[in-house]
């Protein structure tokens, strides 16, 4: 589902290379649910944003789904995004003027436009509000009218809203407490293990990695050990 090969990312500071990431390559089965981890700057973030085609890699080559995806356009690379690829946010990143049914909505419209109905976007949203555990009575209410477990959420709703194979979260408890985070982390799993997501997520925090069955630690850029919790056949 998600393969780096040989992928190195570099900035330019000044006159000085800076490496964010170093010859990485790993390999992310359908149906995983892998954590990422490292202390701040270990190239974690820059490793899901490359995942999520949100950036490019300075050199090496990725694939997600089987798409190889170094050398689409921008319009090829928001496709995928859009069709494979749910995101979820540590400050949830919803539009605060809107409900929580009409952040769901949002990309089905960007999607669908005019092939799908009001109707039917309604339906779907609220499906996916249930899907992620969130009561229908909240549907209506603005982000400043949810605790910040409701946002999120919303935000993890929206993510399921175009049925994507993947779900990449970074840092999806980060913003909660100690509970909530964890109420979070249980619906991501379930996610995973009923719906048959693929889960990715970053995290500085051992008890989030734990969810996952193997954790991939960073260190300045490079992999430097793999953890592997359960079987991923074991499930």
């Amino acid at each position: 589902m998600i393969k780096l090969k040989n992928v190195t990312k570099t900035y330019k500071m000044g006159g000085e290379i800076i490496y964010a990431l170093k010859n990485v390559n790993l390999r992310i089965k359908e149906g995983e649910f892998v954590s990422i981890m490292g202390p701040s700057g270990s190239g974690k973030s820059t490793m899901l944003n490359i995942i999520g085609c949100l950036d490019k890699p300075t050199e090496g080559e990725v694939y997600i789904d089987n798409i190889k995806t170094n050398d689409l356009d921008d319009d090829g690379l928001t496709k995928i995004r859009r069709d494979k690829i749910g995101f979820v946010f540590q400050q949830f990143n919803l539009i605060p003027l809107l409900t929580a049914l009409e952040n769901v909505e949002l990309p089905l419209i960007f999607k669908y436009r005019n092939s799908m109905s009001e109707e039917e976007r309604r339906e779907r949203a609220l499906k996916c509000l249930k899907m992620a555990e969130l009561e229908e009575r909240f549907a209506n209410h603005k982000p400043n009218q949810l605790s910040g477990g409701q946002q999120q959420r919303v935000a993890i709703a929206r993510a399921l809203a175009n049925d994507p194979p993947i779900i990449l979260a970074d840092e999806p408890t980060g913003a909660l407490d100690s509970k909530t985070g964890e109420r979070i982390m249980q619906l991501l799993k379930k996610l995973n293990e009923e719906d048959k997501k693929t889960v990715v997520v970053v995290t500085h925090d051992i008890n989030v990695a734990r969810f996952g069955e193997r954790i991939i630690y960073l260190k300045d850029g490079e992999i430097e050990k793999e953890e592997k919790l359960r079987g991923f056949d074991d499930k």
